[in-house]
């Protein structure tokens, strides 16, 4: 039964996704799937369109005698630091850090304090509640675009009841700009679903030599809870929980009262999205201070320590593991995210 309805996704996506436009997936046309086989439709969509559209950039500068070898064995971790002011702290060494994976200290095995380059998503709520904002919105995400260096790639998605990827990845930031300035309000919100689909085209951005490897990231912007998702907050939570991406979320509080409740509710998904995974939640209470939320974010995005394991642990069992990260140094935290699931035998 669950290859039938598969296939019949696959089959609608695809018949939008071959149209002249950005990428999309509607959710009258998904509400007809079950919820896991979201992900493996939106993978036939047609993509012919956007040919062209992703570029490659520069490889960063890295420590010369250290390779980084991604491999089911390797844990990699993405870590900020900060002092009690909340000032990035960017000078530590590899002594400094010790890594414990449920309560077992681990041996790094590689460590990187420059900033490796990054593959992005960046998703605008583009709902009907979002129309008195769009514009300031557009352009605080223009100004965040604009960080993005040659050796980046980031990709545009919006989202109200569709989802639509309106830029591929790319480092061309005229592109990505455009993409932005494109998004329009209407419609209702599904946020688990862009999230969703976000996760899934990243896990696809693959390194194929050292040069490669990119960190990964989600930066997504709502105003209010998903009202019409396919897929459950659950569900999100784990595919998130599996990925090797921070997601780093802004909820821009609405003005009127009555969807408060709402917002309080997606004000949840968003913080605990971010926590699991190492990123951060910001809550802007006007959408003029969404400029400098962006700007935080890019900041942090390249204040980061990059560093990797092989766990102690040899049990194949497919278990969530606990990842702690300490300091040492005084008045310090640092952050990454809560853990990892564990190698299974087959």
């Amino acid at each position: 039964m669950r290859l039938a309805v598969v296939t019949g996704l696959v089959a609608a996506v695809a018949l939008l996704g071959s149209a002249p436009g950005p990428l999309r997936l509607s959710a009258s046309v998904a509400a007809r799937a079950e919820a896991g086989a979201l992900g493996h439709a939106f993978d036939g969509v047609d993509r012919s369109h956007q040919a062209g559209q992703a570029a490659t950039g520069a490889p960063a500068e890295q420590d010369k005698n250290q390779v980084f070898r991604a491999s089911v064995e390797m844990v990699s971790l993405n870590v900020t630091v900060v002092d009690s002011q909340g000032r990035y702290i960017t000078d530590l060494g590899q002594d400094d850090f010790a890594v414990f994976e449920d309560g077992a200290k681990q041996e790094l095995t590689y460590f990187n304090r420059s900033s490796l380059p990054i593959a992005l998503s960046l998703l605008i709520d583009s709902s009907a509640s979002m129309e008195q904002r769009m514009e300031h919105t557009q352009e605080a995400a223009v100004g965040f675009a604009r960080k993005i260096r040659p050796q980046d790639l980031a990709q545009v998605v919006d989202f109200d009841n569709r989802v639509e990827i309106r830029q591929a990845f790319t480092n061309n930031i005229a592109d990505l700009e455009r993409a932005i300035h494109s998004t329009s309000p209407g419609g209702s919100t599904a946020l688990h679903n862009a999230i969703y689909i976000s996760l899934k085209e990243l896990a696809k951005v693959k390194a194929t030599n050292p040069e490669e490897i990119r960190r990964q990231a989600i930066v997504v912007l709502s105003d209010g809870e998903d009202t019409s998702s396919l897929v459950s907050f659950e569900e999100v939570l784990e595919l998130a929980k599996r990925s090797e991406t921070a997601i780093y979320t802004i909820g821009l509080q609405p003005r009127e009262t009555s969807a408060l409740r709402g917002f309080r509710e997606a004000e949840f998904v968003l913080r605990q999205l971010a926590q699991e995974t190492g990123g951060r939640a910001f809550l802007a209470p006007r959408v003029e201070v969404l400029k400098d939320v962006y700007g935080q974010i890019a900041d942090e995005l390249s204040s980061q320590y990059s560093m990797g394991y092989s766990s102690r642990n040899p049990r194949r069992d497919g278990a969530f593991r606990r990842v702690v990260v300490q300091v040492d140094r005084a008045n310090v935290t640092a952050r990454t995210k809560r853990g990892y699931y564990g190698p299974t035998s087959r």
